[in-house]
């Protein structure tokens, strides 16, 4: 069961624009589908193809990489050794999990300069980084990310390819579709929220239609992420600072507080731990915007930030990491829309996926009242240029959205479009565009 990723667009653009000139690095956490996308790609598009899966090669092979001033004969072994043609300029050579092997990454400088064949390499997590020590990166690489499957590409995988164009131009037209309508479209969209973007949790979805075996799926993906999280720091605080996401959300504090998830350490380990699990991109980071204008990178508080998961499945399991599934009552809750307020902190992490994953860099604010003790905070902030676009995001009541008054308030000047995203019909007043959370995809 092979799912159709809007990344193979990305692809044939690279083939058509590079001609050879470039290899593609196709990176992504573990099981978002990188090394199924680029067996597709190799198949559709080339005549032929040698894929390389270097995390259960044979030293042989691997040694072919260890003097490459023979290209002729490393072509010829490998041809040999797979029992396949290359043909020039119609085949394809893929490297997968290319960070096993850190010679050959090297030697795609000189393969792409030999122009003989294209080549595409896929990494998992931060060892592509981790195991490049020594080694000279090819400036002959393009990268692409490749995220778990987004709302769009989970209807598509269902044999729906209509909801979100029709969807989009409601949106365009701030147009509503009535109750009854979106609590259909809301039901869909819970769905997408327990089973999330991970390849394999939907295709058992799909094959069984039982969310137990699903959360069994994702439980699997989460010891995957342990284990790697445990080769990245043997302490065991990475591990801990990620099971802690969850939690620290509930909290609602202002940042992610890291001492209180972990057993201490220096702070300088501390955190580049954290920058080790951001490369990983098993988790997105909202940094603090101390200056909440256009050009927010410039003013990025880089030890002030909130961790969201990838995917926001597996959050749904994490979260409720020591209970079995027949005991997880958020799957019920969830799909019944019964989920209590203290749950909400679900639907900032699928705003935080989606805005990822539409290639949004996520930016919050905090600031505190001239009155009281109280602290406003606006969850996310998006740039279009020129202006900024403060996001509030309210999971059971939105009457009230004292934060985001305020904020404009503030930041009058600065602002354009104001958005409450929740679970109701998409209607505006006044000058607020209240959106219902599947269509967050078109900000």
């Amino acid at each position: 069961m092979i799912f159709k990723r809007k990344l193979y667009s990305d692809m044939l653009l690279w083939k058509q624009q590079s001609n050879g000139s470039s290899a593609l690095l196709i990176k992504g956490a573990r099981r978002v589908g990188k090394s199924t996308l680029a067996r597709q790609f190799a198949e559709n598009e080339y005549e032929s193809s040698i894929i390389i899966d270097f995390a259960k090669s044979t030293k042989e092979v691997r040694s072919l990489f260890d003097d490459i001033s023979d290209l002729d004969y490393i072509f010829m072994r490998l041809q040999m050794i797979y029992k396949t043609d290359l043909k020039e300029r119609k085949s394809v050579i893929i490297f997968d999990e290319v960070q096993k092997c850190p010679n050959a990454r090297q030697a795609i400088k000189y393969l792409v300069e030999d122009g003989r064949f294209d080549y595409i390499e896929t990494g998992s997590l931060l060892s592509i980084r981790k195991n490049v020590e020594g080694i000279i990166i090819p400036s002959e690489e393009e990268e692409l990310i490749l995220n778990p499957l987004d709302y769009e590409e989970f209807l598509w995988a269902l044999g729906d390819e209509v909801s979100i164009p029709n969807l989009k131009a409601f949106f365009e037209k701030k147009r509503g579709l009535g109750d009854e309508a979106n609590r259909s479209l809301m039901r869909q969209f819970r769905l997408y929220m327990l089973i999330g973007g991970m390849p394999q949790a939907i295709k058992t979805y799909l094959e069984t239609n039982n969310m137990g075996r699903v959360d069994t799926v994702k439980r699997q993906i989460i010891r995957l992420y342990e284990k790697d999280f445990m080769k990245i720091d043997p302490s065991g605080n990475a591990s801990r600072l990620f099971h802690a996401i969850p939690s620290e959300l509930t909290r609602n504090a202002s940042r992610y507080t890291v001492k209180a998830a972990t057993d201490g350490g220096r702070q300088s380990r501390l955190t580049e731990i954290i920058s080790e699990m951001e490369d990983s991109m098993v988790v997105n980071l909202a940094y603090h915007a101390n200056d909440p204008n256009v050009g927010m990178a410039l003013h990025r508080d880089s030890d002030r930030y909130k961790m969201f998961l990838c995917d926001t499945g597996l959050f749904v399991t994490l979260a409720f990491w020591d209970k079995k599934f027949t005991d997880n009552i958020i799957y019920e809750k969830l799909l019944s829309d019964k989920l209590s307020a203290d749950l909400g902190y679900i639907y900032e992490n699928v705003i935080a996926q989606i805005l990822k994953a539409a290639g949004h860099e996520l930016y919050y604010y905090t600031f505190p009242s001239e009155t009281s003790n109280h602290l406003y905070e606006i969850d996310f902030l998006l740039s279009n240029g020129v202006k900024i676009q403060p996001i509030e995001v309210k999971s059971s009541g939105y009457k009230t959205h004292k934060s985001l008054d305020m904020f404009c308030e503030k930041f009058s000047s600065r602002i354009n479009n104001k958005y409450i995203i929740y679970t109701k019909d998409l209607r505006k007043v006044e000058d607020i565009l209240y959106l219902p959370v599947y269509m967050s995809v078109f900000l």
